[in-house]
């Protein structure tokens, strides 16, 4: 992305056109790198009132990048999961914007916990949310005893005007 570009990511519909557009996009360069698409582990009728799929446009309304965010577990579970998340080659900084945003929705629906898992081959990817904080968590459902995948888990902080040591001494 262009330095001084605006960036906008908003909530969209998984089955729209724009969305399976990029969905299609990540699922052809997963294939590449892993061997597998990924298409399986994804439902985008899932939707479900405590996640989302965020499409990234910029200024001029032009597709950079996707997310989806669900519940992992049960509806009130505290642990959410990011699935297929992807940006544009040569969209630098998209890829960090829709984290975070997913990251500020998955605390906004109370989840105290952001999970993810992605093929050990794709290194970028795995660097990728190393930088961003997430480390290897106890793997789940599918990827339990899965050796081509690794899962990764970040703690979410609850996010707040002030921290305590910004609070007057009494």
């Amino acid at each position: 992305m262009a330095a001084g570009q605006d960036l906008v990511i908003l909530a969209a519909d998984a089955a729209g056109p724009d969305a399976q557009r990029l969905l299609d996009e990540l699922s052809e360069a997963l294939l590449r790198i892993n061997g597998d698409s990924g298409r399986s582990s994804f439902d985008a009728e899932a939707a479900t009132p405590r996640g989302g799929f965020y499409l990234a446009r910029d200024g001029a309304g032009d597709l950079l990048g996707c997310a989806a965010l669900r519940p992992l577990g049960g509806p009130d579970s505290a642990t959410a999961e990011l699935k297929r998340m992807y940006a544009r080659p040569g969209q630098g900084g998209v890829g960090a914007a829709l984290l975070a945003h997913v990251e500020a929705q998955a605390r906004c629906f109370g989840y105290a916990r952001l999970h993810l898992s992605t093929r050990v081959a794709n290194t970028r990817a795995v660097a990728f949310y190393a930088k961003h904080g997430y480390a290897p968590v106890v793997a789940w459902g599918r990827y339990v005893g899965a050796a081509q995948s690794v899962c990764l888990g970040k703690q979410l902080s609850i996010a707040t005007s002030a921290s305590v040591a910004d609070l007057p001494d009494l």
